[in-house]
């Protein structure tokens, strides 16, 4: 059965659907002022594996997966100031950006990706219930806040009570706060700054109420699974449970699913230490299923130490599978991509699928994938060697790991290759040729040459072929 770690309650529990057989599942995504960085890339390959997860064991078709897109907020407006261009021209432009990285990542669309600016009528009503119920407030500058001390449970989710939360506060002191952590809903209508219409004036929503908003439009009062980076814990989900519930009086969400940060270098990444690395740049460098491989390595919760070392290795490992299909497509024949459903009794899928219920261990999963490796080497049958093989691939795209055709992935340039693959192949023939003509003393120094430039060559009776290091 499935485990899932809650931050609501700390630990590990069975996850048990709402509504048998369907889940409904909602994630804070990008603010879209600027290109994805490696850190959306962990959020959006960490729940695209539990997409991935929750679908092979409820169906495709009873889960439903939201992303929101945050195309309206204080960091968007200053930088559609910055640059002289409209706030729409901004978001349209990073939006396709964040989608061009996701694909490249080979992360599955969600169902759904609502925006911000399309939800105003469900977030104009949500402030309005909120200011009925005394839970909400106008102040003299326009703005309409959230009154958090009307609200019992403030900081359940950050497991410290209201006093702890108010003496280690860094929110933003505002003198018309009635208490430093009530937050905006509302913000009364500035220069220079979009604005849409209100009962309380000219303005635009705060971003905490725009995920409640978005989130119960698409999922209702009361769903499955919230979640989010762990920067997002507090204040912005403490935030949203304590809006939603007092605005419809109902649980807000059973499970919270925080992914760890990311450091680099083992130190924490930021724009002002210089240590920011954006998802294209680095696709640059290093092959898209590298940097899921990367990823998944590390267990979703835990902190994940981005270095050209660590992506090294990784790339590395995943190179080493591929090479064992190579070699396995090569002595026993490709064969169809058979579903693991239909070997679920094969003891590698079982301990695979495991792992994934164990609060997706995903490391636990990648070491089944090479155990499955050790098998293909290890076995003389050629059904056995397609059936592995064909076990290898499937299992593999749980995690959307090992979907290219094995020779392409190898032989896949990238920035740090000097040779292109027609460079290669020119060489190649000259070794070739001079094979044939018994010239041993050049086809060896092609060989070298090559090897100096990380190209490894493999002579079969079938000829020579070569790969990437």
């Amino acid at each position: 059965m499935l485990q899932i770690y809650n931050s609501l309650s700390g630990k590990k529990e069975p996850f048990v659907p709402i509504h048998d057989g369907k889940v409904n599942m909602y994630v804070c995504g990008m603010t879209v002022y600027d290109y994805c960085h490696i850190g959306h890339a962990r959020v959006l390959v960490v729940f695209d594996v539990i997409y991935r997860h929750l679908r092979h064991i409820y169906g495709k078709k009873n889960v439903k997966y939201v992303r929101n897109i945050t195309d309206i907020d204080d960091k968007i407006i200053a930088r559609a100031l910055q640059n002289g261009e409209s706030i729409e021209d901004l978001t349209a432009r990073f939006i396709k950006a964040m989608h061009e990285d996701a694909d490249a990542l080979g992360v599955l669309r969600p169902n759904s990706e609502p925006r911000a600016t399309r939800h105003m009528d469900q977030i104009l009503d949500m402030i309005a219930t909120l200011m009925a119920n005394g839970h909400a407030y106008q102040a003299e500058n326009g703005d309409v806040f959230f009154a958090i001390d009307q609200f019992a449970d403030y900081g359940r989710l950050a497991k410290r009570n209201l006093d702890d939360l108010q003496a280690g506060s860094r929110v933003e002191v505002d003198q018309y706060k009635k208490n430093p952590l009530d937050f905006a809903l509302w913000k009364s209508s500035k220069e220079n700054e979009p604005a849409w219409d209100s009962p309380w004036g000219k303005g635009r929503p705060g971003w905490h109420i725009e995920c409640s908003a978005m989130s119960t439009a698409e999922l209702g009062a009361h769903f499955d699974i919230h979640g989010g980076g762990m920067d997002l814990k507090f204040p912005h989900h403490e935030n949203e449970i304590a809006q939603s519930e007092a605005c419809t009086g109902e649980k807000f969400v059973n499970y919270w699913i925080h992914n760890g940060f990311v450091r680099v270098d083992d130190e924490k990444m930021s724009k002002s230490l210089g240590n920011f690395f954006i998802i294209r740049d680095v696709l640059k460098q290093y092959p898209a299923e590298v940097i899921r491989y990367f990823i998944l390595n590390s267990h979703y919760r835990s902190p994940l130490n981005y270095s050209d070392e660590n992506l090294d290795k990784a790339k590395a490992s995943l190179r080493g599978l591929y090479q064992t299909l190579a070699e396995a497509e090569n002595n026993a024949g490709a064969v169809d991509n058979t579903d693991a459903d239909i070997l679920a009794q094969n003891p590698y899928a079982r301990g695979f699928f495991e792992a994934l219920d164990d609060d997706f261990n995903t490391p636990k999963a990648l070491s089944v994938l090479f155990e499955i490796s050790h098998a293909i080497h290890k076995s003389k049958e050629t059904t056995e060697k397609q059936q592995l093989f064909s076990l290898l691939k499937s299992l593999g795209g749980k995690l959307g790991l090992l979907q290219a055709a094995p020779q392409a992935f190898l032989r896949a340039k990238t920035a740090n290759d000097s040779l292109s693959d027609d460079e290669v192949e020119a060489l190649m023939a000259q070794r070739n040729q001079a094979k044939a003509d018994k010239n041993w003393a050049l086809s060896d120094q092609i060989r070298d040459q090559l090897k100096a430039q990380g190209i490894i060559i493999e002579d079969t009776p079938q000829g020579s072929r070569w790969r990437r290091q």
